[in-house]
């Protein structure tokens, strides 16, 4: 892959524990951060993200727009585009790099996840999307 310095390795699971939308909406979303790392988790381990990828971080915090700029309903709502055609390029890999789409992501558009969730999967399929010079769905913001 030409693009040999920037590994990427993309893993999100997304459990769906038997609690309510209320109680994963109120769980506290606070993204932990490490080097090349973002992880988040409630408490009760409900869901998990993590994201792999050389750079995100650096670009997350220098060119992702800030928080709260789009509403939680636009996120949901272009996550779940995002996500739908990632998890068809994934199961494409005569069409597709599958290095570049590995596994598919279980986002499910009848869970609540919260607005930090939300947030940065969006900002990582922008990223994603610029980097790799791939498009996804509709227009992609060049950050």
């Amino acid at each position: 892959m030409k693009k040999g310095l920037s590994i990427l390795f993309l893993f999100l699971i997304i459990i769906a524990c038997s609690t309510t939308s209320q109680q994963i909406a109120s769980a506290a979303d606070s993204p932990k951060k490490g080097s090349d790392t973002v992880r988040i988790a409630n408490d009760s381990l409900e869901y998990e993200v993590i994201i792999i990828d050389n750079g995100f971080n650096n670009w997350l915090a220098s060119r992702a727009l800030p928080r709260n700029y789009h509403s939680l309903a636009f996120l949901e709502n272009k996550n779940y585009l995002y996500v739908t055609e990632w998890n068809n390029r994934v199961l494409q890999p005569q069409r597709y790099n599958p290095s570049l789409y590995e596994m598919t992501i279980d986002y499910r558009p009848n869970i609540h996840y919260g607005y930090e969730v939300n947030y940065l999967i969006y900002n990582y399929m922008i990223y994603f999307q610029n980097t790799y010079k791939q498009k996804l769905w509709g227009n992609v913001p060049s950050r």
